[in-house]
């Protein structure tokens, strides 16, 4: 009988070099559960097939023709949720790694990462984790040490809010987290919209920035 954990994983592809495109398929579907049901060379041909194939996990590039990896995962993240999104790229810059995290991507892999780490990083978005690439987790620990300390005391989270929060750093949904939680999409948002406030934040990603340096989180390497 078949589980949830041996299902295929559907896969989109959009990188505009096809050479590299081929790489990174035979890389992924080397694991019997990973399937690449389409593939595209630009950003708009990307959002098509998105809405077409409607993949579990869609890997981009940042860079690409037509539209960015970074604007086609906010399209994906305002229509479909609950996907999956990995972006796989040559870029390690602060802005590209802040705009995409911002946009709602659940992964930042560097395409130097191997094989292995690729996968993994496939199957932790697919399952609704984060996949931070360690040089990148590693930038976004510095920015957090480097960033002023806040000078107004900041109110603590209430255990809800910290269950909320730890799972939105983990990059589930606001489904996904009202789902684990038993609570609803409209709670959870009230949860967010209290932890912004408290921790003066504007963005999930900013929150849990802040809440890291508090120790109040942990990053998972």
């Amino acid at each position: 009988m078949a589980t949830e954990s041996a299902k295929t994983i559907r896969v989109l592809l959009a990188d505009d070099h096809a050479v590299v495109r081929a790489g990174i398929r035979q890389f992924l579907e080397q694991d019997e559960r990973i399937h690449v049901v389409a593939e595209a060379d630009d950003g708009l041909e990307a959002w098509a097939k998105v809405s077409h194939y409607r993949p579990d996990v869609a890997v981009l590039d940042i860079q690409m023709p037509g539209e960015s990896g970074i604007e086609v995962t906010r399209r994906i993240r305002q229509h479909y949720p609950e996907m999956g999104v990995l972006v796989l790229t040559a870029y390690d810059d602060d802005p590209y790694v802040m705009a995409v995290l911002e946009a709602g991507a659940n992964g930042y892999v560097l395409k130097t990462a191997g094989p292995a780490a690729l996968v993994r990083a496939v199957y932790d978005v697919y399952e609704g984790k984060s996949a931070l690439d360690p040089a990148i987790a590693h930038k976004l620990l510095q920015r957090i040490h480097a960033a002023p300390q806040q000078s107004a005391e900041v109110q603590p989270l209430t255990p809800r809010e910290r269950e909320v929060l730890a799972l939105a750093a983990k990059g589930y949904t606001n489904k996904a987290i009202a789902a684990r939680l038993h609570i609803s999409d409209r709670t959870v948002q009230g949860h967010l919209a209290h932890i912004f406030d408290k921790l003066q934040a504007r963005s999930r990603t900013e929150a849990v920035m802040r809440a890291v340096s508090l120790g109040w989180l942990e990053i998972e390497g």
